[in-house]
């Protein structure tokens, strides 16, 4: 075996113990993540989370939506940059899967995590592997993105791993300008062109993959 790849399975162990026995400081958790080759990364957290593999998507995933498929942890780091994402904030994951996402950002930035997913078996083994792992401040919601915004007000930061598109991606943009309409909030896509509204303005970022919208208040009449 690789000499840089058991650093990287000793590292994970290491930080998963830390983790099962209580959530580990932001600053321990970056630095254990920064010092594993880009490479390895995302192996480092699916082993430090217990991930074994990608679940199966069900026959609730609706006409139009993406199948799971996890975020590489690249883009993740490259958004929490971005968007600046800090511990006051309320992190919204659409789509979210095992939670992934969700719980890597909490991780990383103390900010309150939410996950959003429309498979109820995943949305299941999410809140199966956040009580596992002690991570009181991330919660999953099962259901649509685009109907349960309502339940999202306290959002900051909404991440969008292309879960959807079309009419879809339309809809769930209507639901957030409310949002939008009292307070800042970022959006951010990887892989996802937004369609144009009025009310984000995108960022000037050197990726292609990763899209970081910042919203502007309406002025006062």
């Amino acid at each position: 075996m690789p000499s840089q790849h058991a650093d990287t399975l000793a590292s994970a162990a290491a930080t998963r113990s830390l983790l099962l026995r209580g959530e580990p400081a932001r600053a321990d958790f970056r630095r254990a993540l920064l010092a594993v080759p880009a490479d390895e990364r995302d192996v480092w957290l699916d082993l430090v989370f217990g991930i074994e593999g990608v679940l199966e998507d069900g026959p609730e995933l609706p006409r139009g939506c993406v199948p799971y498929l996890p975020c590489s942890v690249s883009a993740l780091l490259r958004m929490i940059e971005h968007a600046h994402v800090q511990s006051s904030d309320v992190f919204v994951d659409l789509g979210s899967g095992l939670g992934r996402a969700t719980m890597l950002t909490h991780l990383l930035t103390g900010a309150r995590a939410i996950g959003v997913e429309i498979q109820p078996h995943l949305a299941r083994a999410a809140r199966e592997l956040s009580a596992r792992l002690n991570l009181a401040r991330c919660a999953v919601l099962p259901g649509d993105a685009v109907q349960v915004t309502g339940d999202l007000t306290s959002g900051t930061v909404f991440f969008l791993y292309c879960p959807f598109s079309g009419e879809r991606l339309a809809k769930l943009l209507d639901a957030l300008e409310p949002i939008a309409q009292t307070r800042p909030i970022r959006v951010c896509c990887v892989d996802l062109p937004l369609p144009p509204r009025p009310w984000l303005t995108q960022l000037a970022l050197p990726f292609d993959d990763l899209a970081v919208y910042c919203s502007t208040l309406p002025d006062p009449a």
